[in-house]
């Protein structure tokens, strides 16, 4: 589907690429919202987490994450990841200009419009507050609110290890999120896509004093109108869901 010229199927699959598990949170958001659209998602367990890599690294896996999607016949490609966005998502396009691609992005903009306090903190990993997205979503809609920027890249490991309740996984979260809570946050933006897996969590040790915020669902919105603009939506069907995992290298149909 990469070559001009060639006819796309509605029916064909919506692909995904995470670090890991963490982007089945934008996955499921996006089956909600249109459960007739089948879908293909790799976790790169085999190179999680993304957080501390460099980006030229980063590239590197991204792009062979999308040959694999684009083999597939998948019609879209979906970052959900906030660190391969912030690294590669510029590259993608400008590789497979004909190739449909959305990325993450830390939903700064909301909070900021919505804070009452004018502080906001976002959890994210280095990677993601080093992109350039980052960095222009606050200057633009963060001008007047201070921004609080933590890197948990201990919460990916959380995740990945199923470990989002518990004694242990309580203490990382209270470590990262009371801090926030104390300088006078009351918006708490989740920066990558593991860690809404650890939200009910999240929300438990902010106990009210911070709205916990994540984008899965505006990234599926976007998907959508994207999908439509280029008619592209399928009308029927949507049982099938193929999740690869590189560790192992073992391919699930799930239905």
């Amino acid at each position: 589907m990469s070559r001009p010229g060639t006819r796309v199927n509605p029916s064909c699959p919506v692909g995904f690429f995470d670090s890991g598990v963490g982007g089945l949170c934008v996955r499921d958001a996006f089956v909600r919202r249109l459960p007739h659209e089948d879908t293909v998602y790799i976790a790169d367990t085999a190179n999680c987490p993304y957080g501390n890599r460099p980006p030229d690294e980063i590239v590197r896996l991204a792009r062979r994450h999308v040959r694999t999607l684009l083999a597939r016949g998948c019609k879209m490609v979906v970052v959900a990841c906030n660190t391969a966005t912030a690294a590669a998502i510029d590259n993608l396009r400008a590789t497979w200009p004909d190739v449909p691609f959305v990325g993450m992005e830390p939903a700064v903009k909301p909070a900021a419009m919505r804070s009452k306090s004018g502080v906001v903190g976002v959890l994210a990993t280095q990677g993601t507050f080093n992109g350039r997205l980052y960095r222009e979503t606050c200057a633009r809609f963060a001008k007047s609110t201070t921004v609080l920027t933590v890197v948990a890249d201990e919460f990916v490991t959380l995740v990945e290890r199923g470990e989002t309740s518990g004694a242990r996984a309580e203490a990382a979260v209270r470590a990262r999120v009371e801090p926030l809570l104390a300088a006078g946050a009351d918006h708490i933006v989740l920066g990558c896509t593991h860690f809404p897996h650890l939200k009910p969590l999240i929300e438990q040790v902010a106990a009210g004093r911070a709205k916990v915020v994540e984008p899965s669902d505006a990234v599926a919105r976007q998907a959508e109108r994207l999908l439509a603009d280029r008619g592209l939506l399928n009308p029927s069907g949507g049982s099938l869901h193929i999740f690869i995992c590189t560790a192992d290298r073992q391919r699930h149909a799930l239905t």
